[in-house]
């Protein structure tokens, strides 16, 4: 693996190495997720029964993820996780942090007081497509009406239909609202107090240990070799994309090498000669890079290939290159100066065009795929803005001409 894609990887194997800790310890993690302000701190407290996460009436409190044992459960190897609210303004990092904590995580509590804005609908199906196990948490039920919240909990049980089981739908109230209590004395005189009810949370406690007891053993299984899964595809985005940069420069390097060769060589057929070999050195080159060697025998078979399909989809472009190599032979001073700028320029994009094909033909593992040589030739000659791919060679090559 190149050493830039490792470094850019170093948390993500962080993370594979405490994964393989959980495994062998049997621990799982529940991670609280959801807007500002419904209550996802006070709902881990009130399940593990101390003031373990910062509670605050300003909004955003959580600023990063935190972890707290949940020893009430009797394995003991359960671990709540608090995450920054999804929608804090300006909170661009902390809603990543809280996604990067749900996709870890083993089983997600999905936090709402109400019933769902659009914001949370997305971050709910966004969840639900990462394949963790998620129950649809309603707080602060202490503020409904017995038939509000009839009414809510069928709302919200329609609207994530597919998304959520409608046994995994459970109310609680992490925090209740201060009652007041008139305490009348024997003179009958009165005194009004503030207490604080008990918080509700046995709906989900029963359904969190149930999941537990039932599958505890695979949630942690399953949710690491999900992520291992979107790790290796991480992985696999991140060489593909590195190596594709660094052939881009051979690339460009090997472009520059022909045209100058070509431009400052007066004769026809020695251009040739020149130009097949920088194009046989380079895909050689392309070939190592992609671990996949091939030698000069089976590189200028790829050219060979490569150039069929060229020569039939742009054929005026080597008219070009011929007749400046013509006109070479016939001029001299400024006139030759100038055909052998649009003649290293032409090859100059010869040799990028190989070069591309090539490093795709690589990128597919030696294969042109389902399309064939043809439609691969094609797809690269679309994307390229000729243009430009010429106005950048001759301004590399006259620069060179220019400075000798």
């Amino acid at each position: 693996m190149p050493p830039a894609v490792r470094s850019t990887l170093a948390a993500d194997y962080a993370d594979i190495e405490r994964m393989l800790d959980k495994l062998e310890h049997g621990h799982v993690h529940i991670a609280a997720f959801g807007r500002v302000g419904v209550g996802k701190s006070s709902l881990l407290n009130a399940l593990l029964g101390s003031e373990t996460f910062s509670v605050s009436p300003l909004h955003g409190e959580t600023r990063q993820s935190g972890l707290g044992q949940w020893r009430q459960y009797e394995a003991s190897g359960v671990f709540l996780i608090d995450t920054p609210g999804i929608n804090e303004i300006q909170g661009e990092d902390r809603e990543r942090i809280a996604r990067e904590a749900a996709q870890r995580a083993d089983l997600i509590l999905f936090v709402v007081e109400a019933d769902l804005t659009a914001t949370e609908l997305e971050a709910l199906r966004w969840l639900a497509a990462c394949g963790r196990p998620l129950l649809l948490v309603l707080n602060k039920a202490d503020r409904y009406t017995t038939s509000e919240l009839e009414r809510l909990t069928e709302s919200l049980a329609q609207r994530t239909d597919g998304l959520v089981e409608g046994r995994d739908l459970v109310t609680v109230t992490a925090r209740p609202s201060p009652e007041t209590v008139i305490a009348i004395d024997g003179q009958g005189g009165e005194t009004r107090m503030q207490r604080q009810p008990a918080p509700d949370v046995e709906e989900l406690r029963a359904r969190l240990w149930e999941i537990l007891e039932r599958e505890g053993k695979t949630l942690a299984a399953l949710n690491a070799s999900l992520f291992a899964g979107a790790l290796s595809q991480q992985v696999s985005e991140r060489i593909v994309a590195t190596r594709h940069a660094l052939a881009e420069k051979i690339i460009t390097t090997y472009c520059v090498a022909k045209g100058i060769a070509v431009a400052l060589n007066p004769i026809p057929i020695a251009d040739l000669f020149a130009a097949a070999m920088v194009d046989v050195t380079m895909v050689v080159h392309l070939s190592r890079l992609h671990q996949l060697p091939l030698s000069r025998a089976e590189a200028g078979s790829l050219i060979g290939t490569i150039l069929k399909h060229l020569t039939a989809l742009m054929g005026t472009v080597w008219a070009v290159h011929a007749l400046s190599s013509a006109l070479k032979l016939g001029t001299g001073g400024l006139s030759t100066f100038v055909t052998a700028g649009a003649q290293g320029a032409v090859a100059y994009y010869g040799t990028y065009v190989v070069g591309r094909v090539a490093e795709r033909y690589l990128a597919l593992g030696k294969s042109w795929g389902e399309t064939g040589p043809k439609r691969v030739v094609k797809d690269i000659l679309g994307s390229l803005d000729r243009d430009s791919v010429l106005e950048r060679a001759r301004a590399d090559i006259l620069a060179y001409l220019r400075s000798g």
